[in-house]
């Protein structure tokens, strides 16, 4: 099995050392590596934001998964663009990813489900956020 982690993290240092301990036979493979995860995954020379560049290494290299840690390539839909190409992936699409990486997108989404939460508002001008 190859599993592709996107990300170079603390986060998908931990994903790794789970994984690997968990599938001990499975190839690794990490975007831009670190050392802490050099013993653990081989390192690619792709940049995690790169989604069209990153599913054409998962396809090319018959990646059985590819494992999203970083906000950034979740709220631009890499899980979307992957799955349309028919690649497995593990992470949150563009849609799902939003309540993480839009905090007014969350606010609101908590306000319309009756979630406590504390007061916002959001603004494209100076003044109007000083008066509030």
């Amino acid at each position: 099995m190859k599993v592709l982690v996107v990300g170079h993290g603390g986060r998908e240092h931990a994903l790794l050392h789970t994984l690997r301990r968990d599938a001990p036979h499975a190839r690794f493979f990490v975007t831009r590596g670190n050392a802490g995860t050099a013993r653990l995954a081989q390192a690619i020379e792709i940049s995690p934001d790169d989604i069209a560049g990153l599913a054409g290494w998962a396809a090319g290299n018959h990646v059985d998964l590819t494992i999203v840690g970083p906000e950034a390539p979740l709220a631009a839909g890499m899980a979307d663009v992957f799955a349309a190409r028919g690649l497995p992936v593990f992470a949150p699409t563009r849609a799902a990813a939003a309540i993480e990486s839009s905090k007014a997108y969350a606010k609101r989404l908590m306000q319309r489900a009756g979630v406590p939460t504390a007061t916002f508002a959001t603004f494209t001008e100076l003044e109007p956020a000083l008066a509030f």
